[in-house]
């Protein structure tokens, strides 16, 4: 088996709550850790138990039992919006890693229950505390209260999350080049009325963020949708 195909076999085990837990970015890059032998599978607290045991039966590692260091077992949880509470300060939204919660600048937020998969990350976003974390799947815990079918949809929003977000760094970036394009004309034409030092080092910090706008356009793409069939 290739590191590739060994890659998304570790992936494809992974409840895909993208909650961070286990110490990586997400849930891909957790595998690739596992399958390149630098991480243990017991770092993931969403798939419980069962979880290290599928995990461990297909690399061939012990059985671990979970790293407490990252967490517990425990249910299936709902992120809940105490909407008399909300701001509408968008910082829960940034923070969701599959898109799931809705609104706008200023205005009341929510969470599309269905698609929350309880990683909590937008809990210490809120900055006036009014959102909380229910239990969904009454008391089931690791993947008796989570399917492969969850597991798969989540890992495509995700995916589309990242590349919403990617998208909108470019287009940012692209703003902001313009505006830094358009400030060295500007400096260019004001050149025989300035003093020549102090537009040289003006012209350099323009530069310099310009490059470092430039930079950032060459983002990697999003991991594609994993079908675990």
């Amino acid at each position: 088996m290739t590191a590739a195909s060994l890659t998304d076999a570790i992936d494809a085990l992974l409840p895909q709550t993208q909650c961070t837990r286990c110490g990586y970015p997400d849930c891909r890059r957790y595998a690739e850790a596992i399958a390149a032998g630098e991480a243990e599978i017991n770092r993931c607290p969403p798939g419980g138990a069962e979880g290290v045991e599928r995990l461990a039966a297909l690399t061939g590692r012990p059985a671990l039992p979970l790293d407490p260091a990252h967490g517990t077992e425990g249910p299936l949880l709902r992120a809940v919006i105490d909407e008399a509470w909300c701001i509408g300060c968008t910082l829960c939204i940034k923070a969701c890693p599959v898109d799931c919660i809705v609104g706008a600048p200023k205005l009341m937020h929510t969470v599309v229950a269905d698609q929350c998969t309880g990683c909590e990350l937008c809990v210490p976003a809120c900055p006036v505390d009014c959102i909380a974390l229910v239990d969904a799947s009454g008391g089931r815990s690791g993947w008796a209260a989570w399917t492969p079918q969850q597991a798969g949809e989540s890992r495509e929003r995700y995916a589309f999350h990242l590349l919403r977000t990617a998208r909108a760094e470019r287009e940012n970036d692209a703003r902001l080049a313009a505006k830094a394009e358009a400030k060295l004309a500007d400096l260019a034409a004001a050149s025989r009325l300035a003093d020549p030092q102090a537009l040289d080092r003006k012209r350099s910090l323009v530069e310099a963020a310009l490059a470092r706008a430039r930079a950032r356009t060459q983002t990697p793409p999003a991991p594609p949708p994993f079908d675990p069939a």
